[in-house]
C-alpha cells in the first residue's frame, strides 16, 4: 500500500504594486496558488495572490499570510499556527462616505449570513486616515498616510474588544479616468493601489502582531466594454471586502519564535499566550477554535521553497530565505523590475536556484522536491559524474 507523500511546505511570493504580468492585477494569482497548493500540499501566501475583490477561494492547504508575517516568518522570527476560524474585526476609515459605508457593512454582513464567517466588532477610525497614491522612478506604485497614528489607535481598540484578525477598509482617492487606471483596465499597466494597501496593512500588522489585510473603498467606475479579465474581479461590486473577511477568516495565528526557540518541522505550541514587549500582540489573542495547546505548527525550518518572478528577488523573504540555504524556484512572470538571481548574485554565493519557464512548470518542481527527486534528473543532457 502506498503512503502518502508529506507536505512540502512552499512560499509564492508575487511582489505587490510592480506589475507582474500574472498576479499583478485583480486576483489572477489565485490559480497559480491553487496549482503549487496542490504540488505542495501546503502553501503559504500573501493577500496580494488571493484577493479578487468580490471574488476568493477557501482552500485549507493554503495559508492566507500579509508581506509584514512573511517576511518575519521568513527570517525565522514568527511560526505559523493554523486555526478553524478567526474573529474578524471590521476597521472602517472615518473618510467614507455613509453611503459608501452602508455598502461595506452589507458585504460584512452578507459573509456572516452566507459563508457563517465570525465578523466584528466594527469600529471606524477617529480622524480621516488621508491615504494619498505615487508612483515611485521604477513605476512601482506605492503611497502615503496623513494619520498612521489613527489607524493604529483604531487596530489597538479592535483588538482588545476581542478581534483575532482585523480587515481595514481605507477611502482611497478616486482616479476615474486617469492613464494609470485606464492602462491597468486594459491590462498593461500596474495596480496604483496596490502600494498603498501594503503600507497600511503592514504598518497595522507590525504594531497589533495579528492577521490585518486591507479593501480599499472607492466609488464604482463606469463600465468598460474592453476590460482585460485580469482586472474584472474589480469591478463586480461596490466593494472589495469579502475577499479579505474570507482570506483572514482562517489566516494563521502568528506565533514569537524567538520564544520557543528554533525547532525543525511541526512542533506543539509553547507558550500560547506569550507576548513580547515590541509586539503585544503576537499570540496574545489566539484565533478561535484552534485545536488546543497541541496544535502544531508550521516553523520557519519547515519551509522547503519559495516560488517568485524571476525578476523580483529583492524582498526581504525571498533573500531570509535564499540566506538559509532554501531553494528559490525563479519564474519568468514580466515585471517593471530586473531583480534577478544573477543581478544579485545568489548562485555565486551557493543559492539553490530553480528556473521555471511558467508556474505550471514551477509546480512540477516543487512535486519533485516534494517527491524526494533532485529536478536535475529530470533535465536532459544529464551531465556525468566522471
Amino acid at each position: 500500500m502506498a503512503v502518502a507523500t508529506p507536505p512540502l511546505v512552499t512560499m509564492l511570493v508575487i511582489p505587490t504594486g510592480i506589475g507582474c504580468e500574472q498576479g499583478g492585477y485583480a486576483g489572477d494569482g489565485l490559480p497559480v496558488a491553487r496549482l503549487l497548493a496542490a504540488a505542495s500540499g501546503s502553501l503559504i501566501t500573501h493577500p496580494n495572490v488571493m484577493n479578487a475583490a468580490a471574488l476568493y477561494w477557501s482552500d485549507s492547504r493554503i495559508h492566507y499570510v500579509e508581506g509584514w508575517a512573511l517576511d518575519r516568518f521568513s527570517a525565522c522570527q514568527l511560526a505559523l499556527r493554523p486555526v478553524r476560524r478567526q474573529r474578524v474585526g471590521l476597521l472602517l476609515d472615518a473618510a467614507i462616505e455613509p453611503e459608501l459605508k452602508a455598502r461595506h457593512l452589507q458585504a460584512a454582513d452578507a459573509c456572516r449570513a452566507a459563508l457563517g464567517l465570525t465578523i466584528g466588532p466594527v469600529l471606524s477610525t477617529d480622524a480621516p486616515l488621508g491615504v494619498s497614491l505615487h508612483r515611485g522612478p521604477s513605476g512601482a506604485s506605492w503611497g502615503r498616510l496623513e494619520r498612521p497614528d489613527a489607524l493604529l489607535r483604531a487596530g489597538e481598540r479592535l483588538r482588545a474588544a476581542g478581534a483575532t484578525a482585523i480587515a481595514v477598509v481605507a477611502r482611497f482617492p478616486d482616479d476615474a479616468g486617469s492613464p494609470a487606471l485606464e492602462a491597468y483596465r486594459a491590462g498593461s499597466g500596474v495596480d496604483a493601489l496596490a502600494g498603498a494597501e501594503a503600507v497600511i496593512s503592514h504598518l497595522l500588522g507590525d504594531h497589533l502582531g495579528i492577521p490585518c489585510a486591507h479593501a480599499p473603498a472607492l466609488s464604482p467606475l463606469p463600465l468598460d466594454p474592453g476590460l482585460d479579465p485580469r482586472a474584472a474581479g474589480e469591478e463586480l461590486g461596490h466593494t472589495f471586502l469579502p475577499c479579505v473577511l474570507v482570506g483572514l477568516s482562517r489566516a494563521p495565528d502568528l506565533m514569537d519564535w524567538r520564544l520557543a526557540g528554533p525547532r525543525v518541522g511541526a512542533v506543539p505550541v509553547e507558550g500560547a499566550a506569550a507576548t513580547t514587549a515590541g509586539n503585544p500582540g503576537l499570540a496574545g489573542n489566539p484565533g478561535l477554535d484552534c485545536a488546543g495547546a497541541d496544535t502544531p505548527l508550521i516553523t520557519p525550518q519547515a519551509l522547503a521553497a519559495v516560488v517568485a518572478p524571476a525578476g523580483a528577488l529583492g524582498g526581504a523573504a525571498v533573500l531570509a530565505a535564499a540566506e538559509r540555504g532554501v531553494p528559490l524556484i525563479t519564474v519568468a512572470n514580466p515585471c517593471l523590475l530586473n531583480v534577478t538571481a544573477a543581478a544579485l548574485g545568489l548562485e555565486a554565493a551557493g543559492c539553490t536556484v530553480l528556473p521555471a519557464r511558467s508556474y505550471s512548470e514551477a509546480a512540477g518542481l516543487v512535486l519533485a522536491l516534494r517527491e524526494g527527486l533532485n529536478p536535475e534528473s529530470l533535465l536532459r543532457p544529464l551531465v556525468s559524474l566522471s
